[in-house]
């Protein structure tokens, strides 16, 4: 895959920040939206399917509210997004509709993404949206996300969403122009045309910028590790350079793919889930499912922490405390403590067949660490 694909991709995940949309007052800037509309539009008039992910719900809401500045405190946050996006969603509309496009809105929680049911229904909804000829408008959905569900910045969500619709290729526009290997504000700072692995970004300072979105560099670079591990290459670049960045011109950085599109829900699990709760391994264990692979039985568990029912994502400890992977549990919690250190046949013997099951299927298992 080469930069010039991204310009006959078929399907484009495209992600605006909020500073690219607004005014310096902090309200929406009608024509920063409709220049970029322009882009985007045209490429769909082309045949190409595009869905954008888009932040500023909480800009925009700032000058209805009379706020002279974004919120610190969640609850006036979430007010301030839930004013905004009808206000960020009715720009969208009439902007595209000056090309005869419609769009949709599509609010999603990090929760949504972590339980499997909402996750596959977000993904049947935005393909029947691109079947329909629609342009999804995809944001986090502040007003209902609490600290802890939310992604804090729209960049992993976007590449989340390029995973899940099986996208092309990812656009990601902020108000930088690329990577650079230090501060460009700064002189003889370098822009990484390229990146095909973690070696190109050694000694790379990611220093966090925006002052009115959340997202700074470094959620960029590990949502195009996202999704350049499932096969998804990324494009990085200014909002001002959308259209060389559709068009597959050497503008920002480009991030090469390096995995195919793996099981979805792995990914899932890997990057989207948190652990509901802990499962602590001995040695054993964590050798048998990091090193050889292998599903997870009650012998090797020691320990068990959180509240949580089967089916739910759960963090794999080892020894030292430090998360080595992350697995989908076949018991509640309240089942595991009596199951611990015995074998599987013994707790068949001892309470009936459907004790036989493993703890954690191998397929259900995610490794974490060294792939990051």
């Amino acid at each position: 895959m080469s930069r010039e694909q991204v310009g006959t991709a078929a399907r484009l995940v495209v992600k605006v920040g909020s500073s690219s949309l607004t005014t310096p007052q902090g309200t929406i800037d009608v024509d920063r939206v409709d220049a970029l509309v322009d882009v985007l539009a045209a490429r769909r008039l082309a045949g190409g399917q595009i869905v954008l992910v888009s932040s500023g719900a909480i800009a925009a809401g700032l000058g209805p509210l009379g706020l002279r500045s974004r919120p610190k405190d969640l609850a006036t946050q979430q007010a301030a997004a839930s004013v905004g996006q009808g206000v960020l969603v009715a720009r969208y509309t009439s902007s595209f509709a000056r090309y005869g496009l419609r769009v949709g809105q599509v609010l999603l929680t990090a929760d949504d993404m972590m339980r499997r049911s909402h996750y596959r229904n977000a993904r049947r909804t935005l393909a029947r949206l691109l079947e329909l000829g629609i342009v999804p408008v995809v944001n986090e959905n502040d007003t209902v996300a609490t600290d802890e569900i939310r992604f804090g910045d729209n960049d992993r969500l976007a590449a989340l969403v390029a995973h899940v619709t099986y996208a092309d290729a990812m656009v990601l526009l902020s108000d930088v122009d690329a990577l650079y290997d230090g501060d460009p504000r700064k002189d003889g700072a370098r822009r990484i045309t390229e990146v095909r692995g973690p070696e190109d970004l050694e000694g790379v300072e990611l220093g966090t910028s925006g002052r009115v979105g959340t997202g700074g560099m470094v959620t960029k670079v590990q949502a195009a590790r996202i999704a350049t591990g499932a096969g998804v290459p990324v494009v990085l670049t200014a909002a001002a350079h959308a259209a060389h960045a559709l068009a597959g011109d050497d503008v920002g950085t480009y991030f090469h793919p390096v995995g195919r599109h793996p099981g979805t829900r792995l990914l899932w699990l890997a990057h989207a889930a948190t652990g509901q709760g802990r499962l602590h391994l001995d040695e054993g264990a964590v050798e048998a499912v990091v090193g050889r692979r292998k599903s997870l039985l009650p012998a090797g568990v020691v320990k068990v922490e959180g509240d949580f029912s089967a089916g739910d994502p759960v963090d794999l400890c080892g020894p030292a405390g430090v998360v080595v992977a992350r697995g989908l549990v076949n018991y509640d919690a309240s089942e595991i403590p009596e199951l611990l250190g015995r074998s599987t046949r013994e707790l068949a013997r001892a309470l009936g067949p459907e004790y036989e099951r493993e703890l954690i299927h191998r397929d259900h298992i995610v490794i974490l660490g060294h792939h990051h």
